[in-house]
């Protein structure tokens, strides 16, 4: 399993139980394909530099998690039919490299 990084944009529209219950769908479409969420920060909402959709602000959620590279292309294509994500971005989170000591 990798780590991967996910950046979700969810609709401003949305009480703050809704936006709840929409990423509380996003963790359970990951487990759902045998991911794990490692963390979890809501970052609350932003405004956009250009408008998506009619929107000109979302609801920033990113999450770090563990799944395999087969289950990625699912996890993406689930995200992108939930009608309450703007837009999701699922990469592979980079590598820590250890610090030598002279």
């Amino acid at each position: 399993m990798n780590t991967y990084e996910l950046m979700l944009i969810i609709n401003p529209q949305l009480t703050d139980a809704e936006v709840g219950e929409a990423v509380e769908k996003s963790k359970k479409i990951l487990t759902d394909e045998k991911g794990e969420v490692l963390a979890e920060d809501r970052l609350g909402r932003k405004k956009f530099s250009h408008a998506v959709g009619k929107n000109r602000d979302g609801f920033y959620v990113y999450m770090k998690i563990k799944a395999t590279p087969e289950s990625v292309k699912v996890i993406n294509h689930n995200l992108k039919l939930q009608e309450t994500v703007l837009r999701s971005l699922l990469m592979k989170a980079a590598v820590e490299q250890p610090v030598k000591k002279a």
